[in-house]
């Protein structure tokens, strides 16, 4: 089946698209810093490493539309923070596809991770290389905004996810020059580091100044949470990008790829299969909120400022997902090369209810077992 062919899914997202006041300051140095990290092509202006993106393809990404949607109540300085690691996101994906995965270059692959490694401190004052490309140029800059005090716990844990993130790029052109098709429970855990899933959490925290309480922190109920929510940012990617990483890249680490393998479908059933995962994984995010995280604050004792504080981060992690969701479905990084989609399934105004395929009535636990999903 063509990739013109394919339906592709309309995901339902019931959280509705607020933009922050500050994207047109965002927008307007998006570009400059690019440029200045070697990531974008200057026009008559040499730059010290090869550039990653052409003026059109880094406008045809509009990440500061995307920042500015999933960040709607961050502050300018903490939303153009987001915004650079945003870009750096996007750079090293670009750049390691157009370096490593397309050439199968699993050796340089490796090495290149390794360095990148070394621009991960995981305590401030640490010497770094000096860059050798735009990527290690652009987060050598980035690690010099996080040395506030404040920002100590965040910082950490921002880069033990960013390492996660890098390594996961080597495993997916491993199994890429195997063939190796991961499996469906393995592939949950491992998208969550491949998308840079681990970092999103830091991202609400510095977009609305609102901390996990460590109370309810590492709970069972809020840990099945942050799966969720993670799983839903890198699944529903894998539907969004699949021209570009399957037919484009040439990878298997892609849900409709793995589904595909693991029940026997055809690419349009695995198409509609993952769309029913994806779905499955919002609405237990959103159970998980309504239903089982109340009794865990009750019994974790929390005052009023403390709740305050978790309904600012839960509202930011629903907003955040929305802003995922609407770039998604119109950033031109994901449209065919040839044209759009064909005729879409009509999106419902809301969730659908019980009825999924038997590939999402059960969702990876974060131990590994499978857990019903819950209505």
């Amino acid at each position: 089946m063509t990739v013109q062919a394919i339906k592709l899914p309309v995901l339902p997202m019931p959280y509705p698209v607020r933009v922050n006041r500050h994207r047109p300051a965002l927008r307007e140095e998006s570009a400059t810093w690019a440029r200045d990290m070697g990531m974008l092509a200057a026009a008559g202006r040499p730059s010290a490493h090869r550039p990653i993106w052409t003026s059109s393809q880094f406008h045809a990404m509009a990440v500061d539309q995307l920042t500015a949607w999933a960040l709607p109540d961050a502050s300018l300085t903490d939303l153009r923070l987001n915004h650079r690691f945003n870009l750096w996101a996007l750079a090293w994906d670009d750049y390691f596809a157009s370096a490593f995965k397309r050439t199968g270059d699993l050796t340089g692959a490796h090495a290149f991770t390794a360095r990148l490694h070394a621009f991960l401190p995981t305590e401030p004052g640490a010497r770094l290389p000096a860059p050798a490309n735009a990527v290690e140029e652009g987060m050598a800059d980035l690690q010099q905004r996080l040395f506030p005090p404040k920002m100590a716990h965040w910082r950490r844990g921002l880069n033990r996810a960013l390492a996660r993130y890098i390594d996961a790029g080597v495993q997916e052109l491993a199994n890429s020059r195997a063939g190796r098709v991961p499996d469906l429970v393995e592939y949950a855990q491992f998208r969550r580091e491949s998308f840079a899933a681990y970092t999103a959490p830091y991202s609400v925290e510095l977009a609305t100044g609102a901390r996990i309480p460590e109370q309810i922190r590492y709970s069972r109920a809020f840990g099945a949470l942050l799966d969720a929510f993670m799983d839903y940012m890198g699944m529903a990617n894998d539907i969004a990008s699949y021209q570009r990483e399957v037919h484009d890249e040439h990878d298997v680490n892609n849900l409709v790829v793995v589904l595909q393998s693991a029940l026997h479908l055809t690419v349009q059933e695995a198409m509609d299969a993952a769309a029913d995962l994806v779905t499955a994984r919002l609405r237990h995010f959103e159970h998980l909120i309504r239903n089982e995280l109340p009794p865990v604050v009750q019994r974790a004792g929390l005052n009023h400022a403390a709740r305050i504080e978790l309904d600012a981060w839960l509202r930011g992690a629903r907003s955040f997902l929305s802003g995922l969701h609407a770039w998604y479905t119109g950033a031109l990084r994901y449209a065919p090369a040839d044209g759009p989609f064909p005729a879409q399934r009509t999106s419902p105004a809301a969730l659908p209810p019980a009825a999924l395929s038997a590939a999402a009535r059960y969702v990876p636990a974060p131990s590994g077992r499978t857990t019903p999903t819950h209505a």
